[in-house]
Formats: C-alpha cells, sequence, structure tokens
C-alpha cells in the first residue's frame, strides 16, 4: 500500500457536483493498492498514519498525532499512486490492484483507520470521477509505502 497524507485545514470530495466528504483540520489520505497488498499492510499503515506526530502542540512543533488533535480524516482511493512512467510517457497502472481486489482492501483500511481514530471518517467514492479540493497546511505532505518502511 501506498499512502499520501496531506495535513489540511479542510478538504473536500465532490462527485457529479455533490460534495460526498468534508472536513476541516485533519488529514486527506489518498490510498493505493496493489495486488500483493494484505490486512497485515492496513494495519501497519492505519497505526502508522494515526500516531503519525505532524500537527503542531502549543509551541509549533509538530508533536501531535490526528489522534492528539481530535482531527478528522477522508480517505480517497487512488489507483495512479501505483502509475511506472518506466517506458515511454503514457504511464502504466499494472501495479494497482484490480477493483475485485482493491475496493475489499480499502474498505477495510477505512473501517480499520475509523477504528484507530475512535470516529468515522470522510471517503471519496471507488472508481468515480472525483474532484478532490484541500488547504494543504503548512504545506505538509507525507509519502509511506508499506514495501519500504522507511
Amino acid at each position: 500500500m501506498r499512502a499520501v497524507i496531506q495535513r489540511v485545514s479542510e478538504a473536500s470530495v465532490t462527485v457529479n457536483q455533490e460534495i460526498i466528504s468534508e472536513i476541516n483540520s485533519g488529514l486527506l489520505i489518498l490510498l493505493g493498492i496493489e495486488d500483493e497488498d494484505t490486512i497485515d499492510d492496513i494495519n501497519w499503515l492505519s497505526g502508522k498514519i494515526s500516531k503519525l506526530r505532524i500537527f503542531g502542540d502549543d509551541k509549533g512543533m509538530m508533536n501531535q498525532s490526528i489522534i492528539d488533535i481530535n482531527g478528522e480524516a477522508i480517505i480517497v482511493s487512488q489507483f495512479t499512486l501505483y502509475a511506472s512512467t518506466k517506458k515511454g510517457n503514457r504511464p502504466s497502472f499494472i501495479k494497482a490492484a484490480k477493483p475485485e481486489k482493491a475496493i475489499p482492501l480499502y474498505e477495510n483500511f477505512v473501517k480499520q483507520f475509523e477504528k484507530d481514530l475512535d470516529k468515522k471518517v470522510g471517503t471519496g467514492q471507488f472508481g468515480a470521477d472525483m474532484k478532490v479540493s484541500l488547504i494543504n497546511d503548512g504545506p505538509v505532505t507525507i509519502i509511506i509505502d508499506t514495501k519500504n518502511k522507511e
């Protein structure tokens, strides 16, 4: 699994000109899933993101997690995170999981993240043409890959 985590002061997801998810301070998480991903990837990544200390404390230092600030989250599935640009100029998405594998993993990740936060989170709509709006706070953007745990 690959995630792009953005600290936001606000974010929303729109499908067919209707806002389906909207948050204030928290995280917008773009989630890419590949065929090799398992429940272990879900548990590790959800735990890592929920405890990631990227929010400011009273001294302005990044010492607090989304849990600490009681922040909100939106999780959007994004197969393009597995784009390969090695050959030519047209990206290949061969490593991205097909919907029959990706949808259950995405849904399980959302459930696990809700459990870790102890609250509901917003989502995108799998396979839809979504418009994602955000105000990146900082800006702070972190990329995490469960196959490359740096």
